[in-house]
């Protein structure tokens, strides 16, 4: 078995309101939003501005968001979607007639229209208490006046410096003027995003997608090659929903966000599991990790499989996330040996199947209102392509998750969104959230979703220590740039040795975990309604901290 990260402190308690984010200003942000008198909802827009600045290989206003929006006065649950689609010009005849096998990596053709600030607004018209502006201003401050780098965030300016190189503004941007990376400790600085907005702040949401900036923006991506016009970007639209999908877990109800995200993988993974004695298995055994293992590959074929925007595609998501099926599905693990080969289990009703790098925060305020919130540029710095002197980065989420393949459930079309791999939950009780959590990762999120709510509720650790237990990832999973690499079950180096062969034994290729890229940043807070208390918890892999009101 393995041991607990030794850098695990204890959660930080509060009987009022508190915010987990991967980035100490971004926290603070949330922390000040709420002292002056904001809720949870004002608190989430106040942080996801700030880390749009503090996390610019994370996220970003040229990014997107997903999020759950627990409002308490109503005791009702909202999801908000603020996806982006692919440009109109965005056909599949458009890329392979260009001699694309996939769909181009970084650059200007990979953007799908940023759907960040919209969201912004979108929550605070319906929840929150205070306007966008006075939000935006400590994310203004940050990236008028700059912040040091903290280890984690400073990490990626040298790990990816060649990708921001690539391009002349991004270069501008992330590249320090005597052409060395930044590094922990420099002052990172971004006067043209600042500039940017302010212009937000001053004339609303509508500057990005209707007026001067937004054509600034295209204008830049059709210079570059690129396809994102002005109508594209003035034709983006945040969803909100009520009634988020949810499946059952150890008797509580679990929630994650809709399609397009792939919040339903890590509601099926759950609800596979849910089957499984994981306590008895004990915490990070061979059992329990072989397990664990083979109800994601499960998710994952039935992903492959099914899961599309589905404005384009029927996805066939209630049966997906039955018990009945998950009862059927469970059958084909073998408790002793990995399968050699997953697949989806036949067409489903209703289905149109074929015959295939983020920060997430949670806020929680003195009333009960909670926020569950992940937004991103998808991988590490994006696109890699800075919008001119605007100083956005734009996302890569269409050159990451549409496929070139003709038939396929994500195939790119023009208006379309990718299946998309970032995603939030809730787990309730008694129609009341007690755990809100996340993690950034890619495909790696449902796994590590899986395994923090499972350390919470099946191995009884609180939410620091599940938050910095030692975690696995299979790989690869659904990324159209890796679905083709050989299979391997990934796993940090606190695992010892007896575990690692155990599991080989079982038939997993097990390797370390890359040295470049995040394990994950999970944030979780508990709230204990009976005596009133929030604790949080911030993954030690990241620079940040839970911080009270």
């Amino acid at each position: 078995m393995s041991a607990l990260i030794s850098k695990s402190h204890s959660p930080v308690y509060t009987t009022r309101g508190l915010v987990g984010s991967a980035s100490p200003q971004a926290g603070a942000a949330g922390a000040r939003a709420l002292r002056e008198g904001g809720n949870a909802f004002d608190a989430a827009v106040a942080v996801a501005a700030a880390e749009s600045v503090t996390l610019p290989m994370m996220c970003g206003i040229g990014g997107e968001v997903f999020a759950l929006l627990y409002h308490a006065a109503s005791g009702k649950l909202y999801g908000v979607s603020g996806s982006g689609r692919a440009p109109m010009g965005a056909t599949r005849d458009y890329f392979v007639s260009r001699g694309y096998v996939k769909m181009p990596f970084d650059g200007p053709l990979t953007p799908a229209v940023p759907g960040e600030v919209r969201a912004w607004q979108t929550i605070l018209d319906n929840f929150g208490s205070r306007s966008l502006a006075s939000l935006i201003e400590p994310a203004v401050e940050l990236a008028e006046e700059g912040f040091p780098l903290p280890p984690r965030a400073a990490s990626y300016f040298t790990n990816h410096y060649d990708k921001v190189a690539k391009h002349p503004a991004a270069a501008r941007t992330f590249i320090k003027p005597d052409g060395s990376a930044y590094r922990v400790g420099d002052v990172l600085a971004q006067p043209n995003l600042a500039r940017s907005l302010c212009r937000i702040a001053d004339n609303g949401p509508d500057e990005f997608y209707e007026g001067a900036l937004g054509r600034e923006i295209a204008e830049a991506v059709q210079e570059a090659g690129g396809l994102i016009t002005e109508s594209d970007l003035a034709a983006q639209r945040t969803a909100l929903y009520d009634d988020p999908p949810s499946v059952r877990y150890r008797g509580h109800a679990v929630h994650a966000t809709g399609l397009p995200s792939q919040g339903a993988l890590t509601l099926e993974l759950l609800s596979l599991l849910d089957g499984f004695d994981l306590a008895a298995l004990g915490h990070n055994t061979p059992a329990c990790i072989h397990t664990m293992v083979e109800a994601k590959r499960l998710a994952f074929a039935d992903r492959l499989a099914y899961l599309g925007d589905p404005e384009f595609v029927r996805v066939p998501l209630d049966e997906l996330l039955s018990p009945e099926y998950a009862a059927e599905r469970r059958k084909l693990i073998d408790p002793e040996r990995t399968a050699k080969n997953v697949v989806r289990a036949g067409e489903l009703a209703h289905s149109a199947a074929p015959s295939p790098s983020t920060s997430y925060f949670n806020v929680v305020d003195r009333e009960g209102n909670a926020v569950s919130f992940i937004h991103s540029l998808s991988v590490y710095f994006g696109s890699g392509f800075v919008a001119g002197d605007t100083g956005v980065l734009l996302n890569d989420r269409a050159g990451r998750g549409f496929y070139l393949d003709e038939g396929h459930v994500n195939v790119v079309a023009p208006g379309k969104r990718t299946i998309n791999t970032i995603h939030a939950y809730m787990v309730f009780a008694d129609g009341k959230p007690i755990l809100v959590g996340g993690t950034p990762g890619g495909d790696n999120q449902p796994q590590w979703n899986a395994q923090a709510i499972a350390n919470v509720l099946d191995h009884g650790m609180d939410v620091q220590q599940a938050a910095d237990a030692p975690r696995w990832a299979h790989f690869p999973s659904a990324d159209p740039r890796t679905i083709d690499e050989p299979v391997v079950l990934r796993m940090e180096e606190e695992f010892d040795e007896e575990t690692k062969q155990a599991l080989r034994e079982r038939g997993h290729d097990v390797t370390a975990y890359p040295a470049v890229g995040t394990p994950g940043a999970v944030q979780l807070i508990a709230i204990d309604h009976e005596r009133g208390v929030r604790s949080g918890g911030t993954d030690c892999r990241s620079d940040g901290y839970p911080i009270p009101e």
